[in-house]
């Protein structure tokens, strides 16, 4: 945990279809900022930056729907990005706060950016890392360029793998395995601070490869389904953009795209990070985050 612990409270809303959503609140602040997480991240992926901003702010995080301690909604089909964009409005009307600035990391990219084109007032800024507008199976696993033929084909196997359960829990054993080269970046990105955040990674692949592992994949189908691309130059809050150039899952060449067309966005290219730049590079980002929050949010309404 760490020194916030105190100030953490496990609370439930009710989304608009009835679903039931778990969340946690923590620190001091009057100002809140929304964690979106990662597909299977929770609470403990944000350590650095709940020990930084605790005291000064007000964080709120969740388990999406269908994952984690939140309720599976009555059709899977309740499960796309729009569908958790709503629950983050339900939370924050649970919460009684009009404004926030959302956080997103990996999928919570997509997620914020579905909120900030839906509930635009709600929103008093944007810091996306590691991820992307959408259509997600397009470009994930493709770092240099798009491969055309392959989400179709990861779409198959996903389907595949849904039709036969025990299929699915013999993938996500040998998924585990994935550790070794996640290990192996890590030594590369941050060095010496790899051994200090295994644990990390291990947990992250348990809560992916766990109990919830055919939603995660029916989650994979619609990520790629999503796509704000269209309206990428009318998200008009100010945003601060952060890539790794070494992402294979969310490639940086996305982060550039939704830098060159929404209008009020600062990008940061990070040549030493991976798919975790906030644990790989906190020296930079976190600095970077407390600019943006200071001087570039929009804390009061326009």
């Amino acid at each position: 945990m760490g020194p916030w612990s105190s100030t953490l409270q496990s609370k439930r809303a009710t989304a608009s279809d009835g679903t039931g959503i778990a969340y946690e609140v923590l620190g001091r602040g009057d100002k809140t900022l929304m964690l979106a997480n990662g597909l299977g991240g929770r609470l403990y992926a944000w350590k650095p930056l709940l020990d930084e901003f605790w005291r000064g702010y007000r964080l709120i995080t969740w388990d999406y729907r269908g994952l984690f301690d939140s309720e599976s909604p009555a059709s899977r089909r309740q499960l796309s990005v729009p569908h958790h964009s709503d629950d983050a409005r339900s939370i924050l009307d649970a919460e009684q706060i009009d404004r926030a600035v959302f956080v997103g990391w990996s999928m919570g990219v997509q997620v914020s950016l579905d909120f900030a084109a839906t509930f635009p007032d709600r929103v008093a800024g944007l810091v996306l890392m590691n991820g992307t507008y959408g259509h997600v199976l397009s470009t994930g696993f493709q770092p240099l360029f798009s491969i055309p033929f392959l989400p179709k084909r990861l779409h198959a196997i996903v389907e595949y793998m849904q039709k036969r359960p025990q299929l699915a829990d013999s993938f996500a054993r040998l998924s585990r395995f994935a550790q070794v080269p996640t290990f192996a970046m890590l030594a590369l990105t941050t060095g010496t601070r790899a051994k200090e955040l295994s644990p990390m990674v291990g947990r992250y692949m348990d809560d992916v490869l766990g109990p919830s592992f055919v939603n995660f994949l029916r989650l994979f189908q619609e990520l790629d389904a999503h796509s704000v691309y269209h309206v990428l130059p009318q998200i008009t809050q100010p945003a601060l953009i952060v890539s790794g150039m070494l992402d294979a899952l969310t490639p940086a060449y996305q982060s550039r795209e939704m830098a060159r067309r929404m209008p009020n966005a600062e990008y940061i290219p990070l040549v030493r990070s991976g798919h975790f730049a906030m644990l790989e590079r906190p020296e930079v980002v976190l600095p970077a985050m407390t600019r943006f929050l200071d001087h570039r949010a929009h804390w009061q309404a326009r």
